[in-house]
Formats: structure tokens, sequence, C-alpha cells
């Protein structure tokens, strides 16, 4: 059995301003996805400049924290913000959902496309491996280093106890899987090697987008068996099912859906 490190969820302090470790793993995920897109721009006959890539990352980053905080107080969060539609903006309370981030980001590029000039699916492959080391940046420095988002109780020999501060006091849990390693590894590093090394030569359009869907709800919704269920919702059918899984459903079969249409473009040319 593992004991989780109980880190300070603050990492530095300036003044009266405190910089927390969640914030910080944003800004590493948005300035990792930067370097890379302009690796790729700088590569012979990419079709993208620096100046547009850095533009690119400025939208995704405004969709992923804008679409992340609505999308949560939506999917996880409805019933208080129902009740109180204030809450959407309070972001100084946390909850962020990678599904409404994800829906951001594609406004974000649906609104890039204007000012790029570029087709949709041109910016969205062009995109898709820059993310995957972002989602392993916040995993690590926002869901792990603040002990949250946590397994469900487990005795394998690395069950972790993780700290809960729910009543204002230090009690640690029972031993639990640590989901935010898992989802780390296979969203953040494995999906990255996949779309990386995929991407590095040119491929019909939307195939890249569709490998992002399909190895992130695959990965996500695997290892939701895993992870605890939010505790305001809980299961949603069968005993198993959760909000993570629903709504990587959507993301799987659409990732299908555009490899056919990909691959019916492709027989279209020749």
């Amino acid at each position: 059995m593992l004991i989780h490190p109980n880190f300070d969820r603050v990492a530095f302090a300036l003044g009266p301003l405190e910089v927390h470790w969640y914030g910080i793993s944003y800004v590493i995920g948005f300035l990792l996805a930067w370097f890379l897109g302009r690796m790729r721009a700088k590569q012979p006959g990419s079709g993208w400049t620096e100046e547009q890539v850095s533009d690119l990352i400025f939208y995704c980053a405004l969709g992923v924290v804008l679409g992340g905080r609505v999308g949560y107080t939506l999917f996880y969060n409805f019933g208080d913000s129902l009740a109180n539609p204030l809450e959407i903006f309070k972001i100084w309370k946390g909850g962020m959902s990678f599904h409404g981030g994800f829906i951001g980001v594609m406004i974000a590029v649906a609104l890039f496309r204007r000012k790029a000039k570029k087709g949709y699916f041109e910016i969205a492959d062009f995109t898709a491996p820059l993310a995957p080391l972002g989602l392993l940046s916040v995993r690590l420095l926002g869901n792990f280093v603040n002990a949250e988002l946590y397994g469900r109780e487990s005795d394998v020999p690395w069950a972790m106890r993780f700290p809960d501060y729910e009543t204002g006091v230090l009690i640690w849990t029972n031993p639990r899987h640590p989901s935010q390693l898992y989802e780390a590894f296979l969203e953040g590093l494995v999906l990255f090697i996949i779309l990386w090394f995929y991407s590095r030569k040119p491929r019909p359009a939307m195939m890249v987008s569709a490998l992002f869907l399909l190895g992130y709800g695959s990965f996500r919704f695997f290892v939701e068996f895993y992870r605890q269920p939010d505790q305001q919702l809980g299961y949603l059918a069968f005993d198993w099912l959760t909000m993570g899984q629903l709504l990587c459903i959507p993301m799987f079969i659409t990732g299908v859906v555009l490899i056919i249409l990909a691959q019916r473009r492709s027989r279209l040319k020749t």
C-alpha cells in the first residue's frame, strides 16, 4: 500500500497572491502545446506560421477554460447551477470538465478558422497531437497533487491512501486506485505518442482528429471503471455507468464516423 504525499496545493505565494499547482498545470499544458505546435510549423510544407500557432493556442486556451467550467456546471453540477446560475462564474470554487473543455476547443477552432482561412479539420488535425501532454500535466499537477478524482477502493499492491479534507480535518481514505496516474499515463503519455508519430506523415483529413476521439474516448471509458464516481452523481445506470463514460460514447461514435468519411473522401480522390 502507498501513501499520498499530501502535497501543499499552493505551489508558492507572492505576497497575498497564492499560485496553485492546478493553475500551473494548465499553464504548462498550454506552453507545451505552443512549443510542439511551433515545432510542427517549422517543418517544410507545414502550411503553418509560428504566429498562427500562437493565435491558435490562445483561442484554444480560452475554449478550454471557459468550456471546461461551463461543462462542469452543466454535466456534473446542473442542479446547483439551475438553482443559482451565478455558480457558473465562480471559477475559484473549482470544477472543470474535460468534455466541456473539448467542446470549447471545437468552438474555438471554428472561430479561428475564419482568422486563419483554413479548413476546420486542417486545424483540428493539427491541434489534436498538441493536447495530450496538457492532459498529462493536469492529471499529475492538478488532480494527483490535489488528491482529487481518486479511484475506487482496492487491495492491489499499488493502492494508495489519499488525504481528505471534506470535513475540514485531515482524514485518510481507505486504499484506492491512483486513477489520476492511470489517466495521466493513458490519456496523456500513451495518447501523445500515438498521435505524434501517426501525424508525422501526411494523413487524410479528419483521420488525426478521429484517432484522438477514439483514443481518448477508449482510455477514459476504461479508467472510469477504476475511478470513484462523482459523489453528487454516482452511477447513472447499470450500477457501473458513470457520467465520464456516458460523455465518451459520442466521442467514440464520432471518431468512427470520421474514419468512415475520411476513407470515403480518400477513395473518391483516387
